[in-house]
């Protein structure tokens, strides 16, 4: 019996060798990008890529220049920094880089969700139905109505609702998003209390899977975090079953088109919960967060709000509650706020850091714009990260790292389009939204809601930080490359309600 432990020993190193010689062996072929496979066999770059995504690229960037491939755990990325090279990738119509197989093997591992041929297209085609045009005029109203109960309560404003309140500004703007959108997507209740209590119990609990979310991915938490995380999927499973759907009244046409597509396709009612939860997670992750540094930013530059709210006041007229005590809003004039969009562009362009991916699916020849060909493997990853390539890019956008309200604005007060790098026009300028094939799909409702919110903020509420001089938040390094950046810490800020006419 003594004699099974060497032996198994020996039998794991044989296996472990078997898997990680392809890539202890493998060497940059002819025409293939610098190849970077860091000092750790396997596991290559992964740990310094994981801790701090942006600065390790930056250093892989100055290192190697526009394209270069790195190990990380085990898998190889080819990284493009050159912008201008961006469309091939994007476009694809070779057919060699595939999207879909990536994002299935995402959600299956991160919300149980086992995706069904055909779910991608769905989703598109479901949210521009849904979440365009008049559809998106219906939800924005739907939004409305729940903002104004997140935010005033079901019975309207309290007595001292005109008082100085405190708060976080993250939590805050990162609460009432949240349990705004999960009552427009997932509907109400006759209870109106109820809902606003299932609705923070919620956020709390999504708030902790977002902490979590990052190296969960990576697979890097703990034994007890493991279980936490499955504990919280149960739960949101549970919350949002299609049988506990069927009490509620006002489910969003989005949401129904999208359930009554997997019911006719066969997918069994369990899988439609895990669903609920992808959907809730793609809606609500990234609204909150937007609009902490949307307002962040409005706090620290008084010459942006003082825009903004003339423009609200020109196009909305001055602001009144309503008989139901519910804000009063004219949608036409989502339309018609130039300086509001570029203020939410801005804001998108400082604090959006997605990471676009494709899977290799056949050997692939990367063609750049300064005519350099490069060789990529089948099975190998081709990535971008727009934030540091694009956004940060001092050639496309002037000091980069500083916020200006009206970057994307003319002279004329129309829409900036217009952007260069080497003197060349460049179409990719900014990218929070992703592109091609993986373009997030419910942007359109996502910028409505976002542009809403802040509106009202800006309308019909008094706002300070508590320290006018504090410095800007530095970014949490973990979040990079999962979407809508976090702060490292929270900052504290002011409210009122003003008085009304």
């Amino acid at each position: 019996m003594v004699l099974w432990g060497p032996a198994l020993g020996a039998l794991l190193l044989i296996i472990v060798g078997y898997l990680c010689l392809p890539t202890l062996l493998r060497h940059r072929g002819p025409q293939e990008p610098p190849l970077d496979k860091g000092s750790v066999p396997w596991l290559g770059h992964a740990v310094a890529f994981r801790k701090n995504m942006f600065e390790f690229l930056k250093e892989m960037w100055a290192k190697h220049g526009d394209v270069f491939t790195v190990q990380l755990g085990g898998q190889y990325f080819t990284f493009i920094m050159d912008p201008l090279s961006f469309s091939p990738i994007i476009k694809d119509t070779q057919k060699a880089l595939d999207f879909v197989k990536y994002a299935e093997n995402l959600v299956l591992k991160v919300f149980g969700y086992q995706p069904m041929e055909g779910d991608h297209q769905m989703i598109h085609l479901a949210s521009t139905k849904h979440l365009m045009g008049h559809s998106l005029e219906d939800l924005n109203a739907a939004m409305l109505d729940s903002l104004s109960l997140v935010m005033l309560g079901p019975k309207g404003p309290s007595l001292d609702a005109g008082s100085w309140h405190e708060d976080g500004l993250f939590h805050f703007c990162y609460s009432i998003l949240f349990k705004a959108g999960f009552l427009t997507l997932f509907g109400y209740t006759k209870n109106k209390e109820q809902d606003l209590l299932e609705a923070e119990e919620m956020f709390v609990k999504f708030r902790r899977f977002d902490v979590l979310f990052p190296r969960f991915v990576y697979s890097l938490l703990g034994p007890r975090e493991w279980v936490e995380v499955g504990q919280l999927q149960h739960v949101f499973h549970q919350r949002l079953s299609v049988e506990q759907n069927l009490e509620k009244d006002g489910i969003s046409n989005w949401v129904g088109y999208m359930l009554q597509y997997l019911r006719e396709k066969g997918t069994a009612s369990v899988m439609q919960d895990k669903f609920n939860f992808m959907i809730l997670w793609a809606s609500q992750g990234n609204t909150g967060p937007t609009c902490f540094w949307a307002l962040l930013f409005l706090l620290k530059h008084p010459e942006a709000i003082k825009a903004v709210r003339e423009e609200a006041t020109q196009v909305l007229g001055e602001a009144r509650l309503d008989v139901k005590l519910s804000f009063t809003f004219k949608f036409s004039a989502l339309k018609c706020t130039p300086v509001l969009d570029s203020v939410l562009e801005e804001t998108l362009r400082l604090g959006a850091s997605p990471t676009l991916l494709r899977v290799v699916q056949k050997d692939y020849v990367l063609k750049m714009a300064s005519g350099q060909e490069y060789q990529i493997r089948r099975g190998d990853n081709v990535a971008l990260f727009p934030y540091l390539s694009v956004h940060m890019d001092p050639d496309i956008h002037p000091e980069p790292t500083t916020f200006k309200y009206d970057r994307f604005l003319n002279p004329d007060g129309t829409r900036k389009v217009d952007f260069y790098k080497s003197g060349k026009k460049i179409h990719h300028y900014s990218m929070p939204w992703g592109s091609g094939v993986s373009i997030c799909p419910g942007r359109f409702f996502a910028i409505s809601e976002m542009k809403i919110f802040i509106l009202l903020m800006v309308m019909y509420f008094d706002m300070e930080l508590v320290d006018p001089d504090m410095p800007m938040p530095p970014i949490d390094p973990r979040r990079w490359g999962f979407g809508i950046t976090q702060p490292s810490h929270e900052v504290c800020f002011r409210y009122r309600l003003r008085p009304m006419q």
